[in-house]
């Protein structure tokens, strides 16, 4: 006669095989919460797998080091917004103008405004100590976020919409408009007052403005003589 396991076993089986499937979610999230708060040489792997509700040894089956940990996490939330980004600029038909005004608005909708951020801070302060770490982050994020950018601008020169110049520079009048934000958020913001905070979606306005149009009028608009200084 074959005995047949009561539902309340089932359930218990089913429960533990979902939690074991859920595990490397959890700890790149518990590992991203960490990474943030306390930086990477500060986190603790055994801090990572308690906050999980794992064991030390569980977290080692998924990431043989907190090195491949920090690469998962980066990977998880950051790479794969990359990749988003740059399907969406294949299926995108407007002027390159809409495309770099989408572009910095919704990296702050995605990346900017979370703590995401933190990963981005995390690897200025400590790329010194740990250049392996950072290394990969440049190559797996910035320089793929350059990339875009770039074909955003040169899109532009190619259209006649943009003037042309040297696209492979201007890259970086786009992501230190937001390094400064991270920074802000991340260093100053913390102690300035609440009437010198950045509002990011203003700041983003005023960056694409100046990055699109520059700070001078059009020849036809400007006084025929500048006012010398007093």
């Amino acid at each position: 006669m074959v005995s047949i396991p009561d539902s309340s076993s089932l359930t218990v089986a089913g429960k533990r095989a979902r939690r074991k499937d859920a595990r490397p979610s959890e700890l790149l999230d518990a590992a991203l919460d960490l990474f943030v708060e306390k930086g990477f040489a500060a986190t603790k792997v055994e801090a990572v797998a308690a906050r999980a509700g794992v064991s030390k040894g569980t977290l080692f089956l998924y990431f043989p080091s907190k090195e491949d940990l920090f690469r998962a996490v980066v990977h998880d939330n950051l790479v794969s917004r990359v990749a988003e980004w740059n399907a969406e600029y294949e299926e995108m038909d407007g002027s390159a103008a809409e495309m770099l005004r989408y572009a910095l608005h919704s990296w702050w909708s995605r990346v900017g405004a979370t703590k995401l951020t933190g990963l981005t801070k995390l690897v200025m302060s400590e790329a010194q100590n740990f250049p392996e770490l950072a290394s990969s982050y440049h190559a797996e994020v910035v320089r793929p976020s350059q990339q875009l950018i770039r074909r955003i601008i040169q899109r532009g020169i190619d259209r006649g919409e943009f003037r042309p110049l040297d696209a492979e520079y201007a890259v970086y009048s786009v992501t230190s408009a937001i390094l400064y934000l991270v920074m802000h958020k991340h260093a100053m913001g913390v102690v300035v007052p609440e009437a010198e905070q950045l509002m990011p979606e203003r700041y983003i306005a005023s960056q694409l403005d100046i990055i699109l149009h520059g700070l001078l009028r059009p020849a036809e608009d400007r006084p025929s003589r500048i006012p010398a200084l007093s």
